[in-house]
């Protein structure tokens, strides 16, 4: 395997040109520039990234926790990482937390003995244990929370107006002259399920309907999570549900079938998050879509500008990105059976 000695005897300059050329850390006359580009093409030199990264204090990678990669949320928001940090010469180390805390500081680690240049982090649910959040502030790691929001960790955050997303979708429902709207929530301790019930809860007191504690049960985003909520709320017959995420709504389906109801005809529906195969399933369902894709860029030129930018330059306090949420009218909620009007 060549070495850097190789590259510079075979483009006949110094290792300081090499190395000025490989790290673009000096300027290289043209000429020289090419000699050695054309030196490392023929030897097929891969610079040592380790020894880059010590050099410069750098690694150009990002490092990325999600909940759950299966989720279908999540790979949307992920592409929108990857393509904002390619677009500026990083890569991302991407992994699942799976809501397990142990889990999470164990990746943490890993990317700060990585070496990671900024960490992208949807938090679970609970703090940092006291020598990772150390660990972190030593190091001063840029942080950028997306999606859930967490003092445990601080930094920029981009989020979703998800309190309002939701009071539209339970107000939707609630215009249609649905009186028993129940929630299939996620998990209680997260900031996202906290502002969805805020939503819904609003919604309520606006319309003049009174809060029911049991219309509402806490699922962790799975399916099974919402077929089991599912069983139990529709034995307080709901005539409208607000469900949080995709996945329980299609647990929820599978316990319609059980009670054999059918959507929108004994039960409305209005779920969190749009996929554009939704348009193939019947009913189509009415939805309160998040900008996955717009958060995963956001995110990702947030925390690069904590990275690239010196913290001169910019703000050291923390900044919130709001994203705005969508309200999408389709044919669970009885769209079509009135006109396409509601």
């Amino acid at each position: 395997m060549a070495t850097i000695y190789d590259v510079a005897k075979q483009a006949n300059v110094s290792l300081a040109t090499v190395s000025a050329v490989v790290n673009d850390s000096a300027y290289v006359s043209p000429g020289l520039k090419n000699r050695v580009t054309s030196a490392i093409e023929k030897l097929r030199y891969q610079p040592n990234l380790l020894a880059r990264s010590l050099a410069t204090q750098q690694t150009r990678t990002l490092g990325m926790i999600v909940p759950n990669i299966a989720n279908p949320f999540w790979p949307e928001v992920v592409r929108g990482v990857e393509d904002a940090a390619h677009a500026a010469g990083y890569t991302v180390l991407l992994a699942s937390n799976d809501d397990d805390r142990a889990k999470e500081a164990l990746y943490l680690r890993m990317f700060l003995a990585k070496r990671v240049d900024g960490i992208l982090l949807t938090k679970t649910a609970g703090g940092l244990e006291a020598d990772l959040a150390r660990q972190l502030r030593a190091t001063r790691t840029p942080i950028v929370q997306l999606m859930r929001s967490s003092a445990a960790v601080g930094g920029d955050k981009v989020l979703c107006d998800e309190d309002e997303g939701s009071y539209q979708a339970v107000a939707h429902l609630l215009r249609l002259g649905c009186r028993r709207v129940a929630m299939i929530n996620g998990l209680e301790k997260v900031s996202t399920s906290k502002r969805r019930l805020a939503g819904y809860r609003g919604a309520l007191k606006d319309a003049g309907v009174p809060f029911e504690p049991s219309r509402v049960i806490h699922g962790d985003f799975r399916v099974d999570s919402g077929c089991a909520a599912g069983i139990q709320l529709l034995k307080t017959k709901p005539d409208g549900m607000f469900i949080s995420n995709y996945l329980m709504t299609v647990g929820f389906m599978r316990a319609l079938r059980q009670y054999q109801l059918r959507c929108p005809e004994d039960v409305r529906i209005v779920t969190c998050d749009d996929h554009p195969w939704l348009d193939s399933f019947r009913p189509r369902l009415t939805t309160v879509n998040l900008p996955k894709y717009e958060m995963g860029q956001a995110g990702a030129r947030a925390l690069l500008a904590r990275v690239v930018g010196s913290e001169k330059r910019i703000s050291k306090r923390s900044r919130v990105i709001m994203l705005k949420t969508t309200l999408c009218l389709r044919e669970s909620c009885g769209y079509e059976l009135i006109g396409g009007r509601s």
